[in-house]
């Protein structure tokens, strides 16, 4: 075959979904990257943090055959340290509503296991301290 055009299903194929003439440039990308404020960023990993914990939990709708607590425990314990570590930098407006969702996560990972931590113990509470209901 001697024509230039690349097969229809070639990612370089004009036109089609997904081609390279489709694609936002790596500098446009990086741009709008760079135009999002760190805050918005840090709050929004830490609120799907806290979503993937909750269902991990089974707090989500059919939630036990979602239920995993061992994925929750190291959800949690990412979000504790991000909170943590974050805290000072994005303000309390913003920081006392994710330790609040914090909490309620730490105490429903207590609640639902069979052998619940000692104080102090629990997933994300090296960062936060013990957690009491």
């Amino acid at each position: 075959m001697s024509d230039a055009t690349p097969p229809p299903d070639s990612p370089d194929s004009p036109g089609l979904p997904g081609s390279a003439a489709d694609a936002p440039g790596f500098d446009a990308m990086t741009r709008d990257i760079a135009d999002v404020p760190a805050v918005e960023v840090i709050t929004t990993v830490a609120v799907h943090l806290m979503s993937s914990a909750a269902v991990n939990l089974g707090l989500a709708e059919d939630g036990e055959q979602h239920k995993d607590l061992d994925e929750a425990r190291k959800l949690i314990q990412a979000l504790a340290g991000l909170i943590t570590a974050s805290a000072t930098e994005i303000s309390t407006f913003h920081a006392a509503p994710l330790r609040d969702g914090l909490k309620s996560l730490q105490l429903a990972f207590r609640e639902a296991s069979a052998v619940p931590d000692e104080p102090g113990e629990g997933p994300g509470e090296k960062y936060t301290g013990p957690v009491r209901g």
